[in-house]
């Protein structure tokens, strides 16, 4: 008799190329969906509670007894209410896909829903899981994305808050917390916004490591706690905590090595009760990345006059320039990182959705016109599906999804809060990181230079201008022996001579390296020298979309950087955009978005 709960995750029975499924008693394929599904099944039963009796599998909900509509699980509220045939509680749709969830997709879990009068359904698949409510007063197709389904053992009273708790209010619950903790440092410690959210960016570190060591280690006390905390000898128990943390994240230089915490032990204490019973690890990366570029607009707007571009514009311009697997994106004024992340979600989606169609193609192959037994077709895919997760598993070196978060996506900002700022954001969103950096954005470092890139996405600094005495340093172009040499190696003598070029500049004004100032002793605006910049960046051919104020475009005294930029690039789009387009991110400009192309 196999037992009603799994202690272990390797007590999913598999032998050979067949899987147990506990709740059918019985030997099955061992293809990728039904690993998947059995998967699922042992965190309904070890996390939720819920008991075999409790659970039917590939059950008909429909009454048309195809074996095309059936429901992966059909879960009862009590096993009693199973026996006596009650509507069930809760619909399970399972899929070996990889992509994000979208409810379109997942139709068929709301129909077996209606059908069985269920007030819940999930969707699951390989990358992620979804919790969805049905409004039964409501035409079939409208559904709402709630934050979870109940455990078993839930009260009536907790389900009716389960079903209040839309995943938009997630999201606004979230960011809300974090300007909550934001006003606890103001209010206690006294200090500016922009310091307050410095402590408030080092504790959010040291909870997202926490959370990762304490999966990778598969550990269920959590350290991140007033209740650990209280444990500690030492006097800066938090501080150790932010001292492990940058250890772990020393390659990315996002903190110096003498930051610490810099806050009283109570204040500290507070912030953790505040945010220790939200669990970042189990919390999407669309309303992690929303909730806290909400958190950014509301604490930084015009207070550090730091402005971010509106999240309409950056969906709209990065599909202007339809980024591609294997495309080298950068911004070199890249703020709290927009541009960089979309782009690394929407590529992100394509290889995951190309890695489905590869399944997809082979699975029908296999299932169609062929002569193997069920076991070995089974076995075929189980192999083939294996395969390609291994190629979009972005923590292993060489992967795709490696490439992309590690090779693809590159920027800069001369503001070290921003470059922080922007390496959190990206990590909040599922990372890409790694190849952000504090430095300028007119200087070739850190892999950054001329003619590199397929793509150039940026939103410059207006209005300020680049002054003769804005010069060269030798620390502007200095890298570490250990970053020299990773250069060196991947990017050969393209780098070499990049590096060459600043170096000849050094003690000289930055204007000396560009050709659209009058002389190299004048000052110019920062936005013209970002035109140069980013048509520079660019390899032959490559595409770049840029935010200007619209005097670039159309004050006649100007009319030298426009010929300039026409005797370099197409001029594939303008699109003046209203005066009001930054009004929520605390800018009042008339700008316009500039798309070209490269001469190759």
């Amino acid at each position: 008799m196999v037992a009603e709960t799994y202690t272990k995750a390797d007590e999913i029975q598999i032998k050979g190329s067949q899987i147990f499924s506990p709740v059918r008693q019985k030997w099955l394929p061992l293809t990728p969906e039904e690993r998947v599904r059995q998967e699922y099944l042992k965190i309904l039963i070890q996390e939720y509670d819920y008991r075999l009796d409790q659970i039917d599998e590939e059950r008909d909900v429909t009454g048309r007894g195809g074996a095309q509509a059936r429901a992966d699980f059909v879960i009862w509220r009590t096993t009693q209410d199973k026996l006596d045939q009650k509507s069930p509680f809760i619909i399970v749709e399972c899929k070996s896909d990889n992509v994000a969830i979208k409810a379109k997709d997942y139709a068929q879990g709301e129909n077996y829903a209606r059908h069985a009068n269920a007030p819940f359904f999930v969707t699951h698949n390989s990358r992620e899981t979804k919790y969805w409510r049905i409004k039964k007063d409501k035409m079939p197709g409208y559904i709402e994305e709630i934050e979870n389904i109940p455990h078993a053992d839930a009260s009536e009273k907790e389900i009716e808050e389960l079903l209040s708790k839309l995943r938009v209010f997630r999201e606004k619950e979230f960011a809300d917390l974090l300007h909550q903790c934001h006003n606890v440092i103001r209010n206690r410690e006294k200090k500016d916004p922009a310091a307050a959210f410095d402590e408030i960016a080092k504790i959010l570190f040291i909870k997202v490591w926490v959370e990762r060591e304490l999966r990778k280690r598969q550990k269920r006390k959590n350290l991140f706690s007033v209740e650990f905390l209280d444990e500690q000898l030492g006097d800066t128990p938090l501080d150790d905590l932010f001292q492990k943390t940058k250890q772990d994240y020393a390659a990315d230089n996002i903190f110096d090595d003498g930051d610490r915490i810099n806050l009283k032990p109570a204040t500290g204490r507070e912030i953790v009760r505040l945010l220790e019973k939200y669990n970042l690890s189990d919390t999407s990366e669309d309303i992690k990345g929303v909730a806290f570029e909400r958190f950014l607009g509301r604490t930084f707007r015009g207070e550090i006059g730091q402005f971010f571009t509106p999240r309409s514009i950056v969906e709209f311009m990065v599909h202007m320039v339809d980024p591609k697997e294997g495309d080298l994106i950068c911004d070199p004024a890249s703020g709290s990182g927009g541009f960089l992340i979309r782009a690394f979600e929407i590529v992100r989606e394509k290889i995951l959705s190309d890695a489905d169609r590869e399944y997809n193609e082979y699975k029908a192959k296999i299932e169609t016109g062929s002569t193997l037994t069920d076991a070995e077709k089974a076995k075929r895919l189980h192999d083939k599906y294996e395969e390609i997760q291994r190629e979009i598993d972005q923590r292993r070196e060489g992967s795709r999804l490696w490439k992309l978060s590690n090779r693809c996506i590159y920027g800069t900002d001369a503001n070290d809060r921003m470059a922080r700022t922007s390496k959190m954001n990206m990590i909040m969103h599922g990372d890409g990181h790694g190849g952000v950096h504090h430095h300028d954005g007119f200087l070739n470092v850190n892999g950054i230079f001329e003619g590199r890139f397929d793509i150039v996405l940026t939103n410059p600094p207006f209005g300020a201008n680049v002054e003769p005495s804005d010069r060269v340093l030798e620390s502007d172009v200095t890298v570490s022996p250990a970053a020299e040499r990773r250069y060196l190696q991947e990017y050969g003598e393209l780098y070499r001579d990049s590096q060459a070029r600043v170096r000849a500049a050094i003690n000289k004004p930055i204007a000396s390296i560009f050709k659209l100032p009058k002389s190299p002793e004048s000052k110019i605006k920062t936005e013209i020298l970002y035109i140069e910049r980013c048509l520079d960046l660019l390899k032959p051919g490559g595409r770049m979309g840029i935010v200007l104020p619209e005097g670039v475009l159309n004050n006649p005294s100007l009319s030298y950087v426009r010929e300039f930029v026409e005797n370099r690039a197409f001029l594939r789009a303008v699109v003046s955009l209203p005066p009001e387009a930054f009004f929520s991110s605390g800018a009042s400009v008339k700008a316009s978005l500039l798309f070209l192309q490269k001469f190759r």
